[in-house]
């Protein structure tokens, strides 16, 4: 086998949350044309269908799921009908995630909290147990991806909703606990932390306070924001035999942002 092939995912099917927008979108494009079969999750069903016809066009299976899964519940839901209905599941993205809002963590209602709590780390717990636990199950190896951020290692300035940072930090400790849990079960489990990319919600900061979005691209080494498409091959990596020996690891990608 060449190295190349190495990175071939024809006969496996992915699971991606977030997966008909942005960098969700880029990185179920990339292991579509890597050879996987794609189950997308989402809350827009025109996204999802957008998406999933884009993945067909690259010769792949798409199947699509409506959910929501910032609730733990429609995440859960998400969950059972992929594994009873399009299973068995070899790769999972935990992609969903969002700061959302910018509170002063003194101002942060407890609601707005444990909202975005869940957002950012319970969906996220909630698809490990369920699609990873059944890769467990199977007893054939699996990949478990989850994108964290670069905001669960620093903290960013000049914007709340600290409970972004807070979350992201605990999806790289689950990450690192879940690896060594699996690892015997060949179930890698490896997070990737991006820093700026362009994608809507970065588009919107833009709009709403444009000074967060110039002073954090001026602390950029490489000097402007990344592209979701920059995901997609890191992704395909993790997703693939090219990191069989690859577990517990956290890629940051953010064109030097936390080098200074």
């Amino acid at each position: 086998m060449g190295v190349l092939d190495r990175f071939r995912l024809d006969g496996k099917r992915l699971f991606i949350t977030g997966g008909s927008r942005g960098l969700g979108r880029e990185m179920a494009l990339g292991l579509a044309e890597a050879g996987a079969d794609v189950v997308l999750v989402g809350r827009e069903a025109s996204s999802l269908d957008r998406t999933a016809a884009d993945v067909r066009a690259r010769g792949r299976q798409a199947l699509t799921i409506s959910a929501d899964v910032g609730r733990p519940e429609e995440a859960e839901r998400a969950c059972r009908t992929a594994l009873a209905e399009h299973g068995p599941i070899d790769i999972l993205i935990n992609n969903v995630g969002g700061r959302r809002v910018d509170i002063a963590t003194q101002d942060m209602p407890l609601e707005t909290w444990q909202s975005l709590i869940d957002l950012n780390l319970t969906g996220t717990f909630v698809c490990t147990k369920l699609i990873g636990g059944a890769m467990v199950a199977r007893g054939q190896g699996g990949r478990v991806i989850n994108i964290a951020s670069i905001s669960g290692i620093v903290s960013n300035r000049g914007i709340g909703g600290r409970s972004y940072e807070t979350a992201k930090a605990a999806v790289i400790a689950l990450t690192r606990a879940t690896a060594a849990d699996w690892a015997p079960h060949r179930v890698t489990v490896n997070a990737i932390a991006p820093g700026g990319f362009m994608t809507a919600p970065n588009l919107r900061w833009q709009t709403v306070n444009p000074a967060i979005v110039e002073t954090f691209k001026a602390q950029v080494p490489m000097g402007h924001y990344g592209e979701p498409e920059d995901l997609a091959p890191l992704a395909v990596y993790l997703a693939s035999d090219a990191s069989r020996y690859m577990t517990g690891a956290v890629l940051v990608i953010d064109g030097g942002y936390t080098l200074w």
